[in-house]
């Protein structure tokens, strides 16, 4: 029963998060989860509510044509990585796992805290979308986080603040339906997991219900730092947690 409430008060915890920046449900999911369970149980619940919220957030925008002609290299990219990576991380130590997720965590946070921005050289989107998209698909299928290094390298290209959001809920879309087929592939994604996941979805919602009044009332940019200093931390203990 408490493990249970953990799970439950975790997603509402990431589904607020969500609600008031718009990203950070799989993000936050994942990390505090991943003190408690391995980083793949932990994505593993994550599969039905990132799908949901995701695809919500994808629907949202007004071009999802234009965004998917563009990027579809990267998408393509997501897959083949996640799978390749799933296959290479099938069996692996889980301290391995969660050193890993902590290391994700830890640069997310700091290219936050210290709002890095990337910048590349033209002409280079071609080979580059495909690149970067089969990276955060390896890291994806290791740590069960969508965010490195696609966000950072959406935020390069350029796009206004509905098409970024638009196209990091195309990210986050094709990762976690790429990251069920990782699973389905390992066997792992049975129906017990599949129950908590779609269980978890509830309080996700309610947790972007609240995030979006919070966000009425909260800066936007000052709850952003919290998160990623919170990150920060969490990523740093389960660095140290997998290596010790």
């Amino acid at each position: 029963m408490a493990g249970f409430m953990v799970v439950m008060a975790t997603f509402l915890l990431a589904g607020l998060v969500k609600g008031v920046i718009g990203l950070g449900l799989p993000t936050v999911a994942v990390a505090l989860l991943g003190l408690v369970m391995t980083p793949m149980e932990a994505a593993a619940l994550l599969v039905v509510p990132s799908l949901v919220t995701n695809v919500w957030q994808l629907a949202a925008g007004t071009n999802l044509k234009r965004l998917m002609h563009r990027l579809w290299p990267m998408m393509a990219g997501i897959c083949i990585g996640t799978m390749l990576g799933a296959a290479l991380w099938s069996g692996s130590d889980a301290r391995h796992a969660t050193a890993a997720l902590g290391v994700a965590l830890i640069l997310y946070a700091l290219s936050g805290l210290l709002s890095i921005r990337l910048s590349f050289p033209a002409g280079s989107e071609p080979w580059l979308s495909p690149t970067v998209g089969a990276a955060t698909g390896a890291v994806t299928a290791a740590t069960g986080v969508f965010v490195m290094p696609a966000v950072p390298y959406l935020q390069a290209l350029g796009f206004s603040r509905e098409d970024l959001i638009q196209a990091m809920g195309l990210a986050f879309t094709t990762s976690t339906v790429a990251l069920a087929a990782g699973f389905a592939y390992q066997g792992s994604l049975h129906s017990g997991t599949a129950g908590g996941s779609l269980l978890a979805l509830l309080p996700a919602l309610a947790g972007m219900h609240i995030g979006q009044w919070v966000r009425t009332v909260v800066r936007p940019e000052t709850f952003r730092k919290c998160f990623f200093a919170g990150l920060l931390a969490i990523g740093m203990h389960l660095a140290l947690k997998g290596l010790f």
